[in-house]
């Protein structure tokens, strides 16, 4: 026989309203099943539910048959809300790959066995024994003696739910502001009905047969939404994060290795694995050194290593760094190993090419140079004389390029910025420009010698061939003086924070293909400069981390400007 309390008490309400809630919110959140942990959630939201209609209806029905039939059903719903509500957890932060594992099939296997054995309880009293209907504020609460499985079955939903909080506290911890609030939502909203619940298994409490689990969904339900609406659940989510963590590292071409903090590997990607572990039994665990093959340092510096890979020999620029956990603890170090098998023959091969032209062509050049001024002297034939007048001119060229070659290298290597007098410098080096074109007419303005911190080296290499360009590549029709000669003046300034050298002439202007090669960073066969000055230049103020640019001077020549920041 079945009767309905008189009057429907606060427990039955509350119940009941906790499971509209949950219904509620799983109509907003369906639109979202498409998001990493959206369909768990819906799950946990169901389970939740029915654990709540089932206990509500229950606290309606005295009939003892069909309470039964209840409160098995609200077994069921503890097993599967604990279940569903970890799922999601490792979902929604990123682990959805350990929901998919056979480890957690089998717990989801126990969780149907566990939900068997609720239903069929009358049978057996594997989980509960002694019902029986113990009445309070007017609704059929009950009571029953636990078995140590039911005991094991809380335990286990309830560890599910702790592990559940801990994976979003975690997300709250390493994450930082941008998941805060959904995680410390959902997070929280979990303790209520937990809570509530352990105190109804221990008996705690004044009234031990009323059970306020459902009853505390209504908080749970409450900060759910919260979570949903105005923190924006499943708008923003951690799984992209961790997916980044994982495929930054793992779809990188170059083998990274994390070891602990005695150096041991602990991780390290495909990459890695290729190139150092080949068939060799698992590298997990050995030195670094020794999975390298090399003495590694990791509180300093380390030199590239050669190694073989694939049969074919690479080489390796090493880069260790400190690892530390969230609170800055040291936990151990990452290894990043870049393939610089290609930088290093450049290298060489730019070595090879600079030492022919900084030794052997300038030497060659030299001698060249030193027989064309020889028959200058001594030959009578006009005609031979302008012969060996363009040889000795070409041979200095050379010369000069072996030069440039050795400024490059200067600045390949490159320099500590130093204290400078950047009046003085300039001005020294428009003293060696008049020395060595004596018929050129350098004009010189210091507008400031303040001492700035620059790379000299780079600053002298820049102005210089900037003035040379100007000075060697005119093409005497200038417009400043009489006989159409050579003409610069180099100004020096300073103009908002940042030191300004100003090289003008009236020669004919830098060449369109010139500007063009140092624009586009390499030269062609139809793009490329006639020498090396004006890359000299632009490496130079690379070096400088400043700017060059050059306009044309009204009514002829070039203007370059140099400006660099000080400091």
């Amino acid at each position: 026989m079945v009767a309905a309390a008189t009057v429907p008490g606060w427990p039955a309400v509350g119940s009941l309203a906790a499971g509209v809630g949950s219904l509620a919110l799983a109509r907003f959140v369906v639109r979202y099943r498409d998001q990493p942990g959206a369909t768990w959630f819906l799950g946990v939201l169901a389970a939740q539910a029915l654990w709540c209609f089932a206990y509500g209806v229950g606290l309606l029905v005295f009939d003892p048959t069909l309470r039964v039939a209840f409160e098995a059903t609200v077994w069921v719903g503890i097993v599967w809300t604990g279940l569903t509500f970890l799922a999601f957890a490792l979902s929604y932060t990123g682990r959805g790959d350990v929901v998919s594992s056979p480890a957690f099939g089998a717990v989801v296997a126990v969780g149907v066995g566990v939900s068997l054995l609720a239903v069929t309880n009358p049978l057996h009293g594997a989980l509960w024994t002694d019902f029986r209907l113990a009445p309070v504020f007017g609704v059929a609460t009950v009571t029953y003696r636990l078995q140590p499985l039911a005991y094991l079955t809380l335990g286990v939903a309830t560890l599910a739910v702790v592990a559940s909080v801990v994976l979003l506290v975690d997300t709250f911890l390493n994450y930082g502001p941008l998941y805060r609030r959904e995680t410390a939502a959902v997070a929280v909203s979990a303790l209520p009905p937990g809570l509530a619940l352990l105190a109804w298994a221990g008996g705690v409490g004044p009234v031990p047969q009323l059970n306020l689990a459902p009853i505390m969904f209504v908080p749970h339900v409450a900060l759910d939404a919260y979570a949903f609406g105005r923190a924006e659940l499943f708008e923003r989510n951690p799984t992209t994060v961790r997916a980044a963590e994982r495929t930054a590292i793992d779809d990188l071409a170059d083998p990274i290795v994390v070891a602990d903090r005695e150096g041991r590997v602990v991780s390290l990607n495909d990459a890695a694995r290729a190139a150092f572990a080949g068939d060799a039994a698992d590298p997990l665990d050995r030195p670094v050194s020794a999975l390298l093959g090399l003495d590694l340092t990791f509180d300093g510096d380390n030199d590239p290593f050669e190694t073989r890979v694939d049969g074919e020999r690479r080489t390796y620029a090493v880069s260790v760094s400190r690892l530390a956990d969230p609170g800055g603890t040291h936990v151990g170090w990452t290894v990043v190993l870049t393939d610089v098998t290609e930088r290093e023959r450049r290298r060489q091969q730019l070595e090879v090419l600079n030492r022919v032209l900084r030794h052997n062509l300038r030497n060659d050049a030299g001698v060249v140079h030193g027989y064309a001024d020889f028959l200058v002297d001594r030959l009578d034939d006009a005609e031979l004389v302008r012969m060996a007048d363009a040889i000795e001119r070409r041979s200095a060229a050379l010369e000069a390029l072996g030069e440039k070659a050795r400024t490059v290298e200067t600045l390949v290597d490159g320099e500590p910025r130093s204290p400078v007098a950047a009046g003085s410098l300039v001005e020294r080096i428009v003293a060696d420009a008049r020395e060595a074109t004596p018929d050129a007419e350098v004009h010189v303005d210091v507008r400031t010698d303040a001492t700035v911190s620059v790379a000299e080296r780079a600053l002298a290499a820049a102005v210089e061939n900037l003035l040379e360009n100007a000075v060697r590549h005119h093409d005497g029709e200038g417009i400043e003086r009489p006989d159409g000669g050579p003409w610069a003046t180099v100004t020096v300034d300073r103009v908002d924070g940042a030191l300004v050298v100003r090289v003008a002439d009236d020669g004919p202007g830098i060449p369109d293909a010139e500007l063009d090669a140092i624009e586009a960073g390499e030269e062609t066969d139809l793009q490329h400069g006639s020498g090396l000055g004006l890359w000299v230049v632009h490496w130079a103020v690379a070096t400088l981390g400043g700017d060059v640019t050059y306009a044309d001077r009204e009514p002829r020549g070039t203007v370059a400007t140099l400006r660099m920041p000080v400091r």
